[in-house]
């Protein structure tokens, strides 16, 4: 293959020499002195950075979150974690990293694993519960899901989604295989999930769906990561039943909420399937719907959920039974005078 920086393999498309030219005219243009802005990022008033920059607190856009964002970690205020009788206590939101860490709960337990029984209490983020001293204690970078074990003879604190995770599958030996290569293989894609989905929350969402002023230049730029990451993962699953290979594992766990659910299914960021024109990516759509009929995913997906239908919602989970009975739909009905 020839791999000069400019000229193709000669079996590419000429839509692929278009693409290759274009991109050739963008870097160029990118490496042109600062003083010349590209005509996209004409879009919005010029900002000049301040030599030092001092956060003003009252002077913030307002957006979703910006009256939980700061500068400084470390706990506002004292508040205890509850304590359920399960030894993993997990406080998460029904957030894409948080549905990560109860799909593998409700799968293990699917697979006979009884000592994978927990509690899962609901951290309303919006709120600031996860700068409580309770909370800090357990995750000291105040995001969730966080998982305390009780069952070690030291409890041990687990944080990150994909490190929770990966604690389980060691710990119950499974969704993980034993094959040194396709374990491998399987946290290659665990660990690409977690670098490379900042772009699409802190950067494809927050600009398209949260961001108080649309930036023309900030949605082009993560649309454009976003679609490749698509991309990556829909030529990956032409030739793999699941992410890894021929084995359902935690990578499917990790990218399932985030690509699958979250833009395939349009559950995040106010569906931008359409703006996306995700049903381009078939091998994806398959593997999404094929991962969302799974029981213990549809489960996985109800536990901690604060948002959408009453019926899907179980804010809070300490038992099996809970789906069938404390789900807001069946308190609500409860509550309503007969």
């Amino acid at each position: 293959m020839d791999t000069r920086v400019g000229q193709p393999p000669h079996n590419m498309t000429t839509h692929n020499h278009d693409w290759t030219a274009h991109a050739h005219h963008s870097i160029h243009s990118a490496n042109l002195s600062s003083d010349k802005r590209e005509p996209n990022m004409t879009d919005t008033p010029e900002y000049t950075p301040p030599e030092v920059w001092v956060w003003e607190r009252d002077d913030s856009p307002k957006w979703r979150y910006g009256n939980i964002n700061r500068p400084i970690a470390g706990v506002t205020h004292e508040k205890e974690l509850a304590r359920g009788k399960h030894p993993l206590q997990l406080y998460s939101l029904g957030t894409p990293n948080g549905v990560k860490v109860t799909i593998i709960l409700e799968e293990l337990l699917a697979a006979g694993h009884s000592a994978a029984e927990y509690d899962a209490w609901l951290i309303r983020i919006g709120e600031g519960d996860q700068f409580g001293s309770g909370f800090v204690g357990v995750n000291p970078n105040s995001k969730i899901p966080a998982l305390m074990d009780y069952s070690e003879q030291t409890p041990r604190r687990v944080f990150e989604s994909g490190a929770i995770l990966l604690y389980l599958a060691d710990k119950f030996g499974t969704f993980l295989p034993k094959d040194r290569g396709k374990r491998t293989e399987a946290l290659n894609w665990l660990f690409w999930q977690m670098g490379s989905t900042p772009y699409v929350g802190g950067g494809f969402g927050h600009f398209y769906a949260y961001a108080p002023v649309k930036i023309k230049y900030a949605i082009d730029r993560f649309t454009m990561e976003l679609k490749r990451q698509l991309d990556v993962l829909d030529r990956q699953l032409a030739d793999n039943h699941f992410i890894a290979g021929d084995e359902y594992t935690i990578a499917d766990m990790a990218i399932w909420p985030w690509y699958g659910n979250g833009m395939l299914n349009g559950a995040s960021y106010n569906d931008p399937r359409k703006f996306l024109q995700t049903h381009e990516y078939k091998n994806l759509t398959r593997w999404t719907k094929e991962i969302g009929e799974r029981p213990a995913v549809k489960r996985g997906r109800m536990v901690n959920r604060a948002s959408g239908p009453l019926e899907e919602q179980l804010h809070e989970r300490h038992d099996a039974s809970d789906f069938a009975t404390k789900t807001q739909d069946k308190i609500a009905a409860r509550a309503t005078p007969s």
